[in-house]
């Protein structure tokens, strides 16, 4: 049988290739499973806040470590801190694709440093064995950090998706949460852009909770991927959206204190 002059072999074999397309897409978007259930497997560095004490951080993005000298230019962020900066957060994308050298490279410019570094697992960071590396070397993908009265979620979207579990375990630990409550995660909630594509979380639905959830409950939402920035603000909740660090060296400093947390971007 022949269709529009294609032969019903090729029709056969194109479909064939489709299913096992959509197979593999479907098997890499329920990835979110699988790492929730290592979230356990905390590694990451304590931190010490004296309480009531004003303080500091960093947060950059997309840093895409894909060599020595990638490695080199996040690590000179070291020369841009100063004494009130406690810890640097990295929303996702560390890497380029998420090999094994790659993750080594971030943790060793990590120790570098000086004070405690947190990634975000970012969907670049999934390339590579759809993110096994990043369970050997570094752990969790999904994990909560505390000292005094500040509470630091990271959330792996990496997929495009949060996933049931993660969702649940979020609510649950935000009813412990601190009075200073940050989130970090990678996908962006946010588009300038209409209608929404690709670089949007792909089930509004889970962006829709996550909102409900943070709402008059978090300070600010920290998130990258689109390599461009775009600041909003809902329910009394700040969402920061970071060009990458990559090309762009930006990287933003949170002020913490008494009286509430401000934010500037370098070269502002």
């Amino acid at each position: 049988m022949v269709i529009s002059g294609i032969p019903e072999k090729k029709i056969f074999l194109v479909l064939v290739c489709i299913l096992i397309l959509i197979s593999c897409n479907i098997q890499y978007y329920n990835d979110y499973d699988s790492r929730f259930a290592w979230h356990d497997d905390v590694r990451f560095s304590a931190l010490n806040l004296p309480p009531g004490e004003d303080y500091s951080f960093i947060v950059m993005s997309d840093t895409h470590i894909n060599n020595e000298n990638d490695a080199k230019r996040f690590a000179e962020i070291k020369t841009k801190l100063n004494t009130d900066d406690r810890f640097i957060v990295i929303t996702g994308d560390i890497t380029e694709n998420g090999s094994m050298e790659q993750l080594q490279l971030f943790l060793d410019a990590s120790a570098s440093i000086g004070i405690p570094c947190y990634p975000v697992i970012g969907n670049h960071d999934i390339y590579t064995d759809r993110g096994k590396h990043w369970k050997e070397l570094i752990g969790s993908t999904i994990y909560r950090i505390d000292s005094s009265d500040t509470s630091l979620f990271f959330l792996d979207n990496a997929n495009g998706a949060f996933g049931y579990e993660q969702l649940e375990w979020f609510e649950r630990e935000l009813k412990t949460a601190g009075k200073n409550t940050f989130v970090f995660t990678h996908e962006n909630f946010f588009i300038d852009s209409s209608p929404p594509d690709h670089e949007q979380l792909t089930d509004i639905r889970e962006r829709a909770k996550v909102m409900a959830l943070v709402k008059n409950r978090c300070t600010a939402v920290f998130m990258g991927h689109l390599h461009k920035r775009i600041i909003k603000k809902f329910d009394r909740v700040t969402y920061i959206m970071l060009e990458d660090y990559k090309t762009n060296w930006t990287f933003c400093r949170v002020y913490v204190s008494n009286f509430g947390f401000s934010w500037e971007i370098n070269g502002e």
